[in-house]
């Protein structure tokens, strides 16, 4: 059986890392495991959910607590798989996603 050719595109990104990709996509990969945290709620979640967060200026829980859920979800890069990871980190703080 033939594979299909690969149709990745190489980039090199400010910084100079090497990598491929099939996207539009400008995000580095390595640039951002880089820059992604080691503890906390954001570290659960995979890098498009956490961008999406920060790109909204959510970076603590007591700041994630004043959104629904419904409202997180309808974040560019927040799919329904990150709301569960959230409900369980606001539980362990005492936290719940607001009321709609």
């Amino acid at each position: 059986m033939a594979t299909k050719p690969s149709t990745k595109n190489r980039r090199v990104c400010e910084n100079g890392h090497i990598y491929y990709k099939s996207s539009d996509c400008p995000v580095c990969p390595i640039c951002e495991n880089e820059r992604a945290p080691a503890d906390g709620f954001l570290s659960k979640l995979g890098a498009p959910a956490r961008r999406a967060l920060e790109g909204a200026g959510i970076t603590n829980l007591e700041l994630l607590s004043k959104y629904g859920e419904k409202e997180i979800l309808k974040l560019h890069g927040m799919g329904p798989s990150s709301i569960p990871k959230l409900k369980e980190a606001l539980k362990k703080s005492g936290l719940n996603f607001k009321i709609s």
